[in-house]
C-alpha cells in the first residue's frame, strides 16, 4: 500500500481502512486516490436549454444507477464551457448527487439544507422541486455564503432562503433535512496533491466527531414528526460515521431507514467499530471511491410520529 511519506499517522490511516473495508478493498481505495475522479455532470431543468444538447460534448453516457447524471468525456473542457458557465449542465460527484436523490424532496416541501455551500446539493434538491417549496440553506462561513448565493442565481433557483448563521437553533420544523457535514474529508484526498492531506491527523477526525455529534442533534430536532433526514460525509473514519449515528440512536427517538437504489459499488454500514455499534447500523450505505464515484457515507434518519 503505497502512501506518502508525509501523511501525519499513516500507519493508523492503512490500520484503520484496511479495518473499515478489508485489505483488498484498502488497496483499491489507496490506488483510487492516485487518480484523478471523472468529471459528470446532470442537465440543469431550471433554465432554458433548447440548444443544450447540442452544445455538449458527444459521445456522454449516462450512469447507470443515476441516469440523469452524465460521464464526461471531454474532461478538460467541460467544466470551462459555455453550459458549464450558464448553469445548464451543474458539474457533480454521482456520490454527492445520490445524498440529495436520496432525501428525494418533494413539490410545495419545506427543506432544511445545513453547511448548504457551495450548493451542489440545494440545486439539486430545487430542480427535484421545480422550484416550488421552500429550502432553507444555511452556511455560516462568509465568503462560502456568496459563494452559494451566486451558484443559486447562475442556476436559477428561486426557492430557497440563505441564512448565514450557525445551524444550530434552527427553530423551525422541517419536511426534510439534509446534511452533509464538514468532515476529514479522506475521501477526498489525492495523493498527487499534499494539501489534500497534510490537514489530516486522528486527532481532527475526534475534534469533527465531537461536533458532528452536536450538529446531528441539532438536525434531528429541527425535522417534523413523519419527516426523514440524510446525514453524509466524505470521510472513510467510523467516528465520524456510524458512530455518529449510533450515539443519535441512543439520545433520541430517530429511527434509520434502508437506502434503495444503491450503486454497484456500495457496501453496508459497519455494525461495530471499537465495541459500539447496532445492527441497524447495516442500514447505513458506505460508496467505495470507484474512479467515478467518490468516497461516501450516507444514513436515512426518521422521526417517528408523535402517538
Amino acid at each position: 500500500m503505497q502512501l506518502p511519506n508525509d501523511l501525519q499517522d499513516s500507519a493508523e490511516f492503512e490500520q484503520k481502512l484496511v479495518a473499515v473495508y478489508g485489505r483488498a478493498i484498502a488497496h483499491r481505495i489507496v490506488d483510487v486516490l492516485h487518480e484523478e475522479s471523472a468529471v459528470c455532470y446532470w442537465k440543469n431543468p431550471l433554465l432554458e436549454a433548447r440548444q443544450l444538447d447540442a452544445d455538449l460534448p458527444a459521445g456522454d453516457t449516462p450512469l447507470r444507477e443515476l441516469d440523469e447524471v452524465f460521464v464526461s468525456r471531454a474532461v478538460d473542457g467541460i467544466s470551462q464551457s459555455s453550459v458549464a458557465s450558464r448553469g445548464l449542465i451543474y458539474l457533480q460527484n454521482p456520490s454527492s448527487y445520490f445524498a440529495a436523490r436520496t432525501l428525494a424532496p418533494a413539490r410545495d416541501e419545506e427543506v432544511l439544507d445545513l453547511a448548504a455551500a457551495p450548493g451542489s446539493k440545494t440545486i439539486a434538491m430545487a430542480a427535484m422541486m421545480d422550484n416550488t417549496g421552500r429550502i432553507a440553506a444555511v452556511e455560516p462561513i462568509k465568503a462560502r455564503f456568496h459563494r452559494l448565493r451566486a451558484n443559486l442565481e447562475r442556476c436559477g433557483v428561486t426557492n430557497v432562503q440563505l441564512y448565514q448563521r450557525d445551524g444550530r437553533g434552527v427553530g423551525e420544523r422541517f419536511d426534510r433535512v439534509l446534511w452533509d457535514a464538514p468532515c476529514s474529508s479522506e475521501a477526498r484526498i489525492r495523493w498527487s496533491d499534499p494539501t489534500t492531506y497534510r490537514h489530516w491527523t486522528l486527532r481532527k477526525i475526534k475534534e469533527a466527531a465531537r461536533k458532528q455529534k452536536s450538529l446531528l442533534r441539532s438536525a434531528y430536532l429541527a425535522m417534523r414528526p413523519g419527516g426523514e433526514l440524510i446525514y453524509s460525509t466524505c470521510s472513510f473514519a467510523p467516528e465520524e460515521n456510524e458512530m455518529v449515528v449510533h450515539h443519535l440512536l441512543k439520545k433520541t427517538d430517530a429511527q434509520l431507514l434502508p437506502i434503495e437504489r444503491q450503486p454497484a459499488n456500495a457496501i453496508t454500514g459497519l455494525t461495530q467499530w471499537r465495541n459500539k455499534g447496532s445492527p441497524e447500523l447495516a442500514k447505513c450505505v458506505r460508496i467505495v471511491p470507484d474512479g467515478t464515484w467518490d468516497g461516501f457515507f450516507l444514513a436515512r434518519i426518521c422521526k417517528p410520529n408523535a402517538n
